[in-house]
């Protein structure tokens, strides 16, 4: 799945407005306007898709990993609020994203910490959708990566953990 679908899945689970669409990528670090946030939700054809910007403004803007991750974060902070160091500690820096890293697990991992999720609220979200995790499952998707019981988390999960959202907040 792109980045830019599940931003648009997100969005429409969440009912997030275009204008907080915005304010969530800049509390993430990105800086986009209004019209911006409209260019990355707007869906395209596949051949359309694969062209960038025509000159018009109607081109989608393609969200690469690291933007996605911006807008997780921001996510967070929106939701749950920043969180401020605890006194004698330094500010952690956020650990720059691999290249490789999944999306998927990424989107599950922060999803969880920005709606402040319990286990059996994943599991039940994945329930509404119509599949059955496990808990061992679900754990495994959570996990860092490099550890040896980390699974990836494929775009059938994905895409039912977002249905799952927008079953729950959009009834």
């Amino acid at each position: 799945m792109e980045n830019n679908d599940i931003l648009i899945r997100l969005r429409y689970a969440l009912e997030i407005k275009n204008k907080e669409m915005a304010e969530i990528f800049k509390l993430g670090g990105v800086e986009v306007t209004v019209p911006e946030v409209i260019q990355i939700l707007t869906k395209s054809d596949e051949e359309e898709y694969d062209a960038e910007d025509d000159g018009d403004g109607n081109g989608q803007i393609r969200v690469n990993n690291g933007m996605f991750d911006s807008f997780l974060n921001g996510l967070i902070i929106y939701k749950r609020g920043k969180q401020e160091p605890k006194p004698g500690q330094p500010a952690a820096p956020e650990p720059p994203l691999k290249k490789s890293v999944n999306v998927n697990n990424l989107l599950l991992k922060k999803v969880k910490i920005a709606l402040a999720l319990t286990t059996e609220d994943m599991l039940d979200l994945f329930e509404k959708a119509g599949i059955t995790v496990t808990k061992g499952e679900l754990g495994a998707l959570l996990r860092k990566e490099g550890h040896k019981n980390y699974k990836e988390c494929g775009d059938k999960y994905a895409r039912n953990f977002l249905k799952g959202l927008a079953i729950k907040y959009r009834g």
